[in-house]
């Protein structure tokens, strides 16, 4: 099962483990993975990294709950039963010894399980427990506290999941083919977006708000960088001039969006720690098929 350890920054008695699990097929169209991160960390410390922009994600904490803020807010603690929407900016996150039980939400599960429209909650974090849009998950995670196996734990994560299907509305297929024209690295322009989903360029920005978040034009803005910082996260050793993604004009249009999805430039990027997403990036390659969520293949 693809699995990440501990990374060479950490202190020798630090621990940092991520394992990724697959899901049933009912599921693949809706969700990316579903995954465990455990952190044990000595004397009270806590181990930082940066969350590069990605769609949703339910999280289930126990332990200490880590500190996190989405774009260069103030840190906070995190709830039990996290929700954090698609996002735009990079998600800063210091965390003590947990156990994290975390589901990616694709766009299409977004639309699937959940009558909140994706812009409401881009870029922002909320308490599953108390936003009434998360309350059909609420009970996952209570169950979830009383389980300790894992294989358990992705069951019980699985079928919750699978129960709501029948209870869900009708897929849109426009939302599909979204977000395979998103992931495409042919796709440069919302114009082609919208030739590819025979769709005016007014329905695709409705659509795109609603499921995915964001306008079209940032999304596309947004899959060029995750394609560049994908690269690297797989080989840090690349230059960045080699990591750049072909749509760009140069360099420094690189930079420029570097500094707007991550809040830093790419040689402060490369130069920080990555206890937990550097070594996770290649063990979610090996399980999903990308090393960033934001890149992931749509099922079904």
């Amino acid at each position: 099962m693809p699995h990440s350890d501990a990374s060479p920054h950490l202190p020798a008695s630090a621990r940092v483990a991520t394992r990724f699990f697959p899901l049933s097929p009912a599921l693949r169209p809706y969700l990316s993975t579903i995954y465990l991160t455990e952190v044990a960390v000595p004397g009270g410390a806590r181990v930082e990294d940066h969350l590069h922009p990605e769609w949703a994600n339910m999280r289930f904490i126990e332990g200490e709950a880590p500190l996190a803020a989405v774009g260069g807010r103030p840190a906070d603690p995190a709830p039990r039963f996290v929700v954090t929407g698609p996002t735009s900016h990079a998600t800063y996150f210091a965390a003590g010894n947990m156990r994290l039980w975390g589901i990616g939400v694709l766009p299409m599960g977004w639309a699937k399980f959940l009558s909140l429209p994706a812009d409401e909650l881009a870029d922002r974090s909320c308490d599953g427990d108390a936003h009434p849009a998360f309350a059909s998950f609420a009970p996952l995670a209570a169950a979830l506290r009383q389980v300790n196996d894992v294989d358990a734990a992705v069951a019980l994560i699985d079928a919750h999941f699978c129960a709501l299907l029948p209870h869900a509305p009708p897929d849109d297929p426009a939302i599909l083919a979204a977000h395979r024209a998103l992931v495409d690295d042919e796709l440069s322009s919302v114009a082609d977006l919208s030739a590819k989903l025979a769709l005016s360029e007014r329905s695709i920005e409705r659509l795109s708000h609603r499921a995915f978040g964001f306008s079209p034009k940032l999304l596309l803005r947004r899959q060029r960088f995750l394609r560049s910082l994908g690269r690297f996260m797989l080989d840090p050793s690349m230059a960045w001039i080699d990591t750049m993604d072909h749509h760009y004009y140069d360099q420094a249009q690189f930079t420029r969006d570097f500094q707007r999805f991550m809040g830093m430039s790419p040689r402060d990027y490369a130069a920080r720690p990555k206890p937990i997403l550097g070594a996770a990036a290649v063990a979610r390659a090996a399980a999903a098929g990308a090393a960033v969520q934001g890149l992931h293949q749509p099922g079904g």
